[in-house]
């Protein structure tokens, strides 16, 4: 053979190869716009992230669910229309549907009912799912077992695990894990010592990543985000001097019992964060806690704040509460009373408000801080469109969701209804 042959020969095979690479270079770039930038799968299984940094192997099919949070999971699985997937639940806040009564100085009462959490009133069945662990009780595994779930995802920071470094904690971990069951980890703004709302966005995205409903979790999480930068946006140059303290106060009849008159949120809490970097007010309860304390009545009366925002506390709490039980008449006085500058946060069982609704108190603050920069957004309004883009609903669900959280009193004119 000659050698110009032999060079040909070769040449031509060296062109076949380069069409070759190229093709499957094309074939690739064709496979990965079909996936969206999803985690590649092999032999039926996909490698997710957790908050923990842990890679953990899951299945691209995934039919049966253990969800173990008070709410966040099962919203973020309503939202990428994963659901019916749920065979199990770890907190009996999102199984209930609850009532709240007080008294009024008149000798009458206040009556609320049929208070749930937004993904319990989309999803009815989860109040009859078998219950692996009770809020604040010890995971039951046989049952967790028993439901032979293709992945079990837990929120730390949620529910009855409120500490990534607890005991508990890594004991529930451990467990789990030796059942040979894939556990998705994720961890709440709680997990962290400055609750920036920034984390609900990441456990979001490793959501969408166990699913493979990645761009579903990013248009989620840029709509809530694109909620709290409005807030952000309109009151960022406000000066020092002119921002209003704020006290988030929770009217606990629990800890009324103990002799405190309730609950405050100190500045390393989640709700801080909402008032002084988000909403640009002032946290009057400067406790460097970061969680609720009990204050007293005399405290409160030191504080004197500007605003008063009730929470969840063993029981919603309306602003009527504050301005007309008979428990309260003592701190009549308070400017934010005297002014009716006291409003009220969504009804969010078991205290865990970090959730998909996180804007809505985000709202709620602003306005109640700044009412003249906000007077354009009518609240009752604005919880409507917000529960149709979060969770795709008509306007009559979305004022049933509107209603189960309690918030019809923002479609009340009365100064004593906000």
């Amino acid at each position: 053979m000659r050698v110009s042959d032999i060079y040909g020969q070769a040449s031509i095979a060296l062109l076949l190869a380069f069409l070759l690479v190229l093709c499957s270079g094309c074939v690739g770039a064709e496979q990965s716009a079909d996936t969206s930038g999803q985690n590649t799968a092999e032999n039926g299984y996909r490698t997710v992230i957790d908050s923990r940094g842990i890679a953990v192997q899951v299945p691209v099919k995934i039919e049966r669910v253990v969800a173990v949070s008070d709410g966040l999971i099962e919203s973020v699985m309503t939202v990428f229309g994963e659901q019916e997937t749920i065979v199990g639940v770890g907190s009996k806040c999102i199984q209930k549907n609850y009532n709240y009564t007080y008294p009024t100085v008149d000798g009458g009462t206040y009556e609320y009912r049929g208070g749930m959490n937004p993904v319990t009133y989309l999803n009815p069945r989860i109040m009859s799912l078998p219950l692996v662990a009770e809020w604040g009780g010890a995971m039951n595994y046989e049952t967790v077992a028993s439901l032979e779930p293709d992945v079990v995802i837990l929120r730390v920071g949620s529910g009855s695990l409120m500490s990534k470094d607890d005991e508990k904690t890594q004991k529930t971990i451990q467990t789990i894990e030796s059942l040979g069951i894939p556990l998705i980890v994720l961890y709440s703004p709680n997990c962290y010592a400055y609750s920036e709302l920034e984390i609900i966005s990441d456990e979001i995205a490793i959501l969408g990543e166990v699913f493979g409903k990645e761009r579903e979790a990013k248009r989620l999480s840029d709509y809530l985000e694109s909620q709290v930068n409005l807030v952000e946006e309109r009151t960022l140059d406000i000066p020092e001097s002119e921002r209003p303290s704020i006290l988030v106060f929770g009217l606990s009849p629990k800890h009324r019992a103990e002799g405190a008159a309730g609950t405050a949120h100190g500045l390393r809490t989640t709700e801080s964060y909402m008032i002084e970097d988000i909403v640009h007010a002032k946290n009057a309860f400067r406790s460097e806690s970061g969680t609720f304390q009990l204050i007293s009545t005399e405290q409160i009366l030191a504080l004197d704040p500007d605003v008063i925002v009730l929470c969840t506390a063993w029981g919603y709490h309306p602003p009527e509460e504050l301005y007309s039980a008979p428990y309260y008449q003592n701190v009549a006085e308070l400017s934010a009373v005297k002014d009716h500058r006291v409003h009220a946060l969504p009804w969010t069982p078991c205290n865990s408000d970090k959730r998909l609704e996180y804007p809505i108190d985000v709202m709620v603050i602003a306005k109640a801080a700044y009412p003249e920069r906000f007077a354009d957004i009518d609240l009752g309004e604005w919880l409507l469109d917000f529960y149709k883009n979060v969770y795709g609903v008509d306007d009559d669900t979305a004022k049933a969701l509107r209603s189960a959280q309690w918030m019809d009193w923002c479609v009340d004119t009365s100064p004593r209804s906000r």
